[in-house]
C-alpha cells in the first residue's frame, strides 16, 4: 500500500485468510513427481546449508504452485531466482489438467531483466533467508549500516576500479538513480574515488528515491483499522475466486 498499489486495482489477502489453498495444495501434492520436488534449486540450498528438511520444507513448491493456480494466475511477476518455482507450478498445472480436465491457466513468469536479480549487502543474491537485505522501510540508522557494510572488493582508493560489473554498489545505485551511477562509475574509473564515496552515494539515493514511500508507510500505520478493511475486503474477493476454482477441482478429481 505504502508504494502505491490501489486495493481497488489489487487484491491484498493473507494466506490464511484464504484456506481453500491448504486443501488444493494436497490435491496437487498427488499429481507432483518427486524427483521435480528433489530437483528444486531452494530445497538443494538449505540441504547444502545444514537444515534438517522436513514434509513442509520439501513440498514448499506444490504450496507456491496452489498459492499462484488457486486464483487462476495468468502472469506472475518474479525475479530470476523464482523461475524455477513458476515453471514447476506450470508442470503442476499441465499434468493435473491432462489426468482430469483442463481447469488451470497455465501462468507466465515475468521477469524483469533490469532487476531479475538483485545483489545482496554480501554479493549473493539479496534474500531475507541470507540476512543481507536492505529494508526499503527501515531505519535511517540501520540503512546506514547496511549500505557502509557492502562487501566490496580491496582495490586501493587512488587505483582506477576494474571489474565495475560486479561492484555491488554501484549495481544497487543504477536501480534507483541511473544518472548519479554513471557519474560514479566514471569517478571510480578513473581513480582516486574510493567505495565508501560511493557507498555514502548509494544511501543518500536510496533514502531519497524511498522517501515518499516511508512517509505514506508512517501514515498508514497510524490507520491499521483501513489496513485491516483492505485486507478483509481482499480476503471476501479472494475468497469468491478460490471458492470458484475449488468448485471446478473437486468435481474434476471426483470429490462430490
Amino acid at each position: 500500500l505504502a508504494c502505491g498499489l490501489d486495493p481497488a486495482k489489487t487484491v491484498f489477502y493473507r494466506q490464511s485468510d484464504v484456506p481453500q489453498v491448504a486443501e488444493l495444495a494436497w490435491i496437487l501434492a498427488c499429481v507432483t513427481p518427486v524427483p521435480m520436488l528433489e530437483n528444486a534449486v531452494s530445497y538443494k540450498d538449505k540441504l547444502a546449508a545444514g537444515l534438517k528438511p522436513s514434509v513442509g520444507l520439501f513440498t514448499y513448491p506444490v504450496l507456491q504452485a496452489a498459492d499462484i493456480l488457486i486464483v487462476q494466475g495468468e502472469r506472475v511477476p518474479v525475479g530470476k531466482d523464482q523461475k524455477q518455482h513458476i515453471e514447476m507450478t506450470r508442470d503442476i498445472a499441465g499434468a493435473f489438467n491432462r489426468q482430469f480436465g483442463e481447469v488451470f491457466v497455465i501462468p507466465e513468469p515475468v521477469i524483469r531483466e533490469e532487476v531479475a536479480t538483485l545483489p545482496g549487502t554480501d554479493g549473493r543474491k539479496m534474500s531475507k533467508s541470507y540476512g543481507n537485505t536492505i529494508e526499503i522501510f527501515g531505519d535511517e540508522k540501520a540503512t546506514k549500516k547496511k549500505v557502509m557494510g557492502i562487501v566490496t572488493d580491496s582495490q586501493p582508493v587512488e587505483a582506477p576500479k576494474q571489474n565495475l560489473d560486479q561492484n555491488i554498489p554501484l549495481q544497487l545505485l543504477k536501480l534507483v538513480a541511473a544518472e548519479k551511477a554513471r557519474e560514479i562509475e566514471a569517478k571510480l574509473e578513473a581513480g582516486g574515488y574510493g567505495y565508501g564515496d560511493a557507498k555514502k552515494e548509494l544511501l543518500a539515493a536510496l533514502l531519497d528515491y524511498f522517501a515518499p514511500y516511508r512517509q505514506k508507510r508512517e501514515e498508514l500505520a497510524k490507520n491499521r483499522d483501513y489496513i485491516e478493511q483492505v485486507l478483509r475486503d481482499g480476503a471476501a474477493r479472494a475468497n469468491a475466486v478460490a471458492d470458484a476454482t475449488m468448485k471446478k477441482v473437486r468435481q474434476a478429481v471426483g470429490l462430490r
